[in-house]
This record gives C-alpha cells, sequence and structure tokens, in this order.
C-alpha cells in the first residue's frame, strides 16, 4: 500500500514540475513578446526603463535581449538597445530570413569593419546592405540611403546623421529610384558606397531593374570608393541590366565558399577580395576575426571606374 502511495506521489509531482515549466515558458514568451513592443515602438530603450517597464531584473532584461539580437530584432549597445528588426509597415525582408542570410550577416559583418566612424556611407536596398545597416546602428556615422527599411534602422540613432534620397518608391524593396533620386545623388559626395547586387559573372555586376542600376551608377560616381557585397550563390550569374565592369569597383565582400577561380579573376581585375569568416565572431568584432584579404597582384589601387565613365553613364 506505502508503495502504491510514492508511485502517485512521484507521478503528481511530475505533474506539477511540467506544469511549471510550461508556465515559465509562456512567461517567457510573454516578456519577449513585450520588450519587442516597447523596443519597436521607442526605436532605443534604456536597460533599466525596460527592467522598470517589464518588473524584472536586469539579468533577466539581458538574457532576453541576447535572445532577440540573435533573432536580428535587436542590437544591444552602450546603456541600451536599438529596435534592428522590422516595423509593422516595412516588411520587406522578412520572408528572406532564410537560404543564404547566415552568409549575408558574415558579410555584413565584415563589411563593417571596413567603415570608420564619422564616415559618410552610401547603402543601397538590397538584403545584404540591409544586414551591413544592422551592425551599423549606434555608430557615429553618416548614412546616406535610397531604402525605407535601411533608413528606418537609423531613424532614432542619435548618433547617426541620416539623409534620406528620395524618388519613386519601388513598392516590393522600398527603395526610391528614378531621376529625382539621380538628382538628389548627384550632389552629395560619400566617402563609401556599399552596393548590393543580382548576379556576377565575366562582364561585370548586374541587377535586376533597369532604373536600380541607373541610380546605382549614381551612387559609384558620388563614392570616393565603390564596395560590393554579395554571397557566392551570385557568382556566375548575370541579370536584367549590366550595372559596370568586374574592375569598376574597389573592393568586394564575399563568404568563404567562393571558388578559388572567381577569387583569381578578381585580382586580375585589381579588386581587393575580402573573405568574410564562417564561423560567428565575439562581441568584440575584431577584424581579425571577420574577414581575410585576398591580395592583388598590384601594388597601387586604381580609382573606380565609375568615375572616368560619367559620360557614358
Amino acid at each position: 500500500m506505502l508503495l502504491i502511495v510514492l508511485f502517485w506521489l512521484k507521478i503528481i509531482k511530475s505533474l506539477d514540475g511540467n506544469a511549471h515549466g510550461f508556465g515559465n515558458t509562456a512567461s517567457t514568451e510573454n516578456r519577449r513578446s513585450k520588450l519587442r513592443e516597447l523596443i519597436r515602438s521607442r526605436g532605443f530603450v534604456s536597460i533599466p526603463d525596460l527592467r522598470d517597464a517589464i518588473e524584472v531584473s536586469e539579468s533577466t532584461i539581458r538574457r532576453d535581449l541576447d535572445y532577440l539580437e540573435a533573432q536580428g530584432e535587436a542590437k544591444r549597445t552602450h546603456g541600451g538597445v536599438f529596435c534592428t528588426g522590422p516595423s509593422a509597415g516595412l516588411q520587406v525582408f522578412e520572408d528572406r530570413r532564410v537560404g543564404h542570410w547566415e552568409k549575408k550577416r558574415q558579410i555584413a559583418l565584415a563589411a563593417a569593419d571596413l567603415i570608420e566612424d564619422r564616415d559618410t556611407v552610401l547603402l543601397d536596398g538590397g538584403s545584404t546592405t540591409y544586414e551591413l545597416a544592422r551592425q551599423l546602428i549606434g555608430r557615429p556615422l553618416q548614412i546616406v540611403t535610397n531604402s525605407l527599411p535601411v533608413a528606418n534602422l537609423f531613424a532614432t540613432s542619435e548618433k547617426t546623421d541620416l539623409i534620406f534620397l528620395g524618388g519613386s518608391v519601388h513598392h516590393r524593396t522600398g527603395i526610391t529610384l528614378g531621376p529625382y533620386a539621380n538628382q538628389m545623388i548627384e550632389g552629395h559626395t560619400v566617402q563609401k558606397a556599399i552596393l548590393s547586387v543580382a548576379g556576377i559573372d565575366n562582364r561585370g555586376y548586374y541587377n535586376s531593374n533597369l532604373l536600380l542600376v541607373e541610380t546605382e551608377r549614381a551612387m559609384m560616381r558620388c563614392a570616393d570608393q565603390t564596395i560590393v557585397v554579395a554571397d557566392s550563390s551570385k557568382f556566375g550569374r548575370s541579370s536584367l541590366a549590366r550595372l559596370c565592369g568586374l574592375g569598376d569597383v574597389r573592393k568586394i565582400v564575399v563568404d568563404d565558399q567562393l571558388e578559388q577561380s572567381w577569387r583569381d579573376q578578381l585580382a586580375e581585375h585589381n579588386v581587393e577580395t575580402i573573405v568574410a569568416a564562417s564561423e560567428p565572431s565575439d562581441e568584440s568584432h575584431a577584424a581579425s576575426n571577420h574577414h581575410e584579404k585576398i591580395p592583388t597582384p598590384h601594388v597601387s589601387m586604381s580609382p573606380p571606374i565609375a568615375k572616368a565613365e560619367k559620360s557614358t553613364r
């Protein structure tokens, strides 16, 4: 009889433990949901404000923020956290966080190391440049962009000067393009233009929209140097509109799956190839952990050809 009683007590305790576990899970999800809404609504929130609003310890808040940052929804900085997830009306890249997204994230980390504080940087509206923008939040920079999703990331950042280029909005990507956008670009000078592309072959770089290519050519002309960010899946394929030749950019940042033959071909065109690390780097984001440089066979770097060919664009 005693054995039967002990058996049932053990079962009841087990059921209570499971129920408690489910409660903890539900509580965690509810808490993180509240954190998301607070961060999205304010853009930037301090850790103490989050602690007071959620009524939990700072250590719990920090663990939840670690989770949100790993999901690409937030970025911690000194004293608080920025929203890096989509706003309610800008779901442009949410259905693209599959496939090559981890490669894009590593490329973005490596590209971020190429940007110095207080640089003036022009970012286009590609998915890889969007991921790069997430890595730049909270840094003292001047950001010029034609991308609504990118501009949304920097809109509440006090350290970043944001210049948004107007024009006709392409509804599928949230970017502005066309004659008005091109005219606005021509009135600016930036140190680095960072562009994404739809394809790369031995003839050069491509994108899938004729108006977009015209706008990106204007971006190249206003930049001291042009940097392309592209994952290895883009190589060996073309698209509707050719942007420029292989040697018309100064640097390209790629993932480590790029074949050696393509690395050699880029070197022949005097393009500095920066290969992003395949493994996530630590919080220090040291440049040595993010990428390796593939040296070119030339001692000096020629300026971007896009400037010299302004009359032919």
